[in-house]
């Protein structure tokens, strides 16, 4: 009986470090709260400067390489503001705090013990070989868009850099929806029924131009990041549905300078690369207050009286915003697959939101091609929907391509709501409902 009792408390103990055990509150506080005993800095930058052609070498150790050189070309001028906190959602916070503690790697290099929050909020390891992998899971099951977001209007606008024309105008309603590790909207942690276990689905539809009109997509990334997605095209002139074959991630979608895989930083499943951490910095990333930026006049009467951010530089293809000094872990992706159109990507994951701001891809030689940087504004500087939800709101990207002398500007209004994304719109039968 001694030993018997021994046996059951021993094995009392495990379960309770596994299942409720707390991550330690100084690893929360530095990995979410990263500002709270003090603002980034770097040698010789007072917020407020503006950084132009004549001196970008005083700043070139807080830029991303490619940014560097645009600058130094006279294509952009990055204004500056204060760092300032993006708090993310409580219960995104508390759910790390409680089941962080758990969570390994597979030998395969999948989420065992997983349940929700940030699954690595520990500071990497530059001796860990995990560690880039960690952090680009951090993303995945990241707060990037809340549980659900929706973001219409959506623009995105072809823009000539040689001649500044713009030479097409596509606009999407575009929603996104956790189903599961949910932690801000109910229900909680997962959306049932969900017989496929699906993670996370993705649904757009082209509302303009005429020719390319009810062209909508619809993707399933699973739980199990070893199963390929399911992506399907309902195309508007054909009317009919087909299957996107794995490849296609990586071809032009609709003709922008984007790949499906782009989508969100990196629209792809984690085990499809490599991933190294290579550093954590202070670089200036672009984080800003949407209502303090001057904005455009577009689009034209917004219920919420919401008005795009403006854009500027060369050919259009910058955003006209502040950016912040912030942390950030550079992480580099190598493909795993040698038939695909990059040889690598250097991520810069800002530190206290976890998501992907500014990408920069090279090509099969090696050479510069893509840069990608996502705006974020905070969501209590944005339209009153969004206040109270702690998210780092998306509001404003390019997808620029450097060689062809061309970008894709994406201008949109991002709303954190559950009510727009029920479940049944992210269904096949719904692509030819809404094709009728």
């Amino acid at each position: 009986m001694k030993t018997l009792f021994t046996a059951l408390m021993v094995s009392s103990v495990l379960m309770s470090s596994t299942v409720f055990g707390a991550m330690d509150d100084a690893v929360i506080e530095q990995s979410f709260y990263p500002y709270k005993n003090g603002l980034p800095t770097a040698d010789g930058y007072d917020p407020g400067v503006e950084i132009t052609q004549q001196n970008v070498d005083s700043y070139k150790a807080i830029l991303d390489d490619f940014m560097y050189r645009y600058i130094k070309q006279g294509w952009y001028t990055i204004k500056t503001s204060p760092t300032t906190s993006f708090d993310l959602y409580p219960g995104y916070v508390d759910a790390t705090r409680s089941h962080a503690e758990s969570v390994k790697l597979t030998p395969d290099g999948l989420l065992d013990g997983f349940v929700a929050g940030r699954p690595f909020p520990q500071e990497p390891d530059a001796n860990d070989p995990e560690a880039g992998l960690k952090l680009v899971w951090n993303f995945q099951r990241g707060f990037n868009a809340g549980d659900s977001e929706t973001i219409k209007p959506f623009w995105w606008t072809f823009r000539n850099m040689n001649n500044d024309k713009v030479e097409r105008v596509i606009k999407f309603d575009w929603h996104f929806l956790n189903w599961k590790h949910r932690s801000q909207f109910d229900p909680k942690p997962d959306i049932l029924p969900n017989p496929g276990q699906i993670f996370r689905s993705i649904y757009g539809k082209v509302l303009e131009p005429f020719d390319l009109a009810n062209t909508q997509l619809l993707i399933h990334r699973y739980e199990n990041d070893l199963k390929r997605d399911d992506a399907w095209l309902y195309l508007g002139f054909q009317r009919r549905v087909r299957r996107l074959a794995t490849g296609q991630i990586t071809d032009a979608f609709l003709g922008t300078d984007a790949m499906i895989e782009d989508f969100e930083g990196y629209n792809g499943r984690v085990s499809d690369y490599q991933w190294k951490y290579i550093e954590t910095k202070n670089v200036l990333l672009p984080f800003y207050n949407h209502n303090e930026m001057d904005l455009s006049s577009e689009p034209a009467n917004d219920p919420d009286g919401f008005q795009f951010v403006k854009v500027t530089g060369k050919g259009g293809c910058f955003p006209d915003v502040t950016w912040q000094l912030r942390k950030a872990y550079v992480v580099e992706g190598r493909p795993k697959d040698s038939n695909h159109p990059l040889s690598k990507r250097t991520i810069y994951l800002d530190v206290q939101t976890g998501i992907m701001s500014v990408l920069l891809s090279y090509d099969k030689k090696g050479d510069p091609w893509k840069y990608f940087p996502i705006g974020k504004t905070h969501s209590e500087n944005h339209i009153d929907r969004n206040k109270g939800t702690g998210v780092a709101i998306d509001d404003f990207a390019v997808f620029l391509d450097e060689q062809a002398m061309h970008c894709t500007t994406l201008q949109f209004k991002s709303v954190i709501n559950p009510e727009e994304n029920s479940a049944k719109i992210f269904s096949v039968q719904n692509l030819r409902k809404q094709g009728r």
